[in-house]
């Protein structure tokens, strides 16, 4: 489309745009929808008429950079389908350890919660990170951070996850949740990550 644009200024901005036919000519509208996490980005809407910045949810503007007021429940029929078809966004979960590779009880308590949250997905994809903290040297732990992230990779299995797609991997002492210098005692970073897709 000559001379629109549509520019997103936030990378968790959920824009939705309409092609409608309102009498003989098509008329093509972007409004503003929250992310899953409630927060609201800004989209830039540019055209022959003028130029919108769009900042709140609900807000819209035509292609051509008017503003619009389009009532929620339009905006709900106009989107009905492209709403409905929107992936479910992935789920993260942090699990820690007390020592070596023995989950504390708070994360344990976490693996019927990841179970059951792919279990609301049609294709499961999982990925498992291990992590440990600056303790010991590289070697060391990029096998700890393996041996972490197989032993939760294995509860999963054993207590009924079912998945398409799973993978392992040791970040060891790379990627710290918590900024150390080496040698420091970190919990928080003796962790592995689950990420639910």
């Amino acid at each position: 489309m000559p001379g629109r644009t549509v520019d997103s200024r936030t990378c968790c901005t959920l824009v939705l745009v309409a092609m409608l036919l309102g009498g003989c000519a098509p008329r093509s509208y972007v409004v503003l929808i929250p992310s899953p996490d409630g927060t609201v980005g800004e989209v830039v809407v540019r055209g022959q008429k003028g130029e919108q910045v769009l900042t709140k949810a609900g807000q819209a503007g035509s292609l051509d950079g008017e503003a619009l007021q389009v009532e929620e429940q339009q905006i709900k029929k106009d989107f009905a389908a492209t709403m409905a078809a929107l992936p479910k966004m992935p789920a993260r979960f942090l699990l820690y350890f007390s020592a070596g590779t023995t989950l504390t009880a708070e994360s344990e308590s976490l693996i019927p919660k990841i179970i059951a949250d792919a279990n609301t997905r049609p294709a499961v994809d999982i990925s498992v990170i291990g992590h440990t903290d600056t303790m010991a040297n590289e070697p060391y732990n990029n096998q700890l951070a393996l041996k972490r992230a197989s032993k939760v990779s294995d509860l999963l299995g054993e207590k009924g996850l079912k998945a398409n797609s799973l993978s392992i991997e040791s970040h060891g002492k790379k990627n710290l949740l918590v900024p150390t210098p080496d040698n420091t005692y970190e919990p928080r970073n003796r962790r592995v990550e689950v990420s639910v897709r």
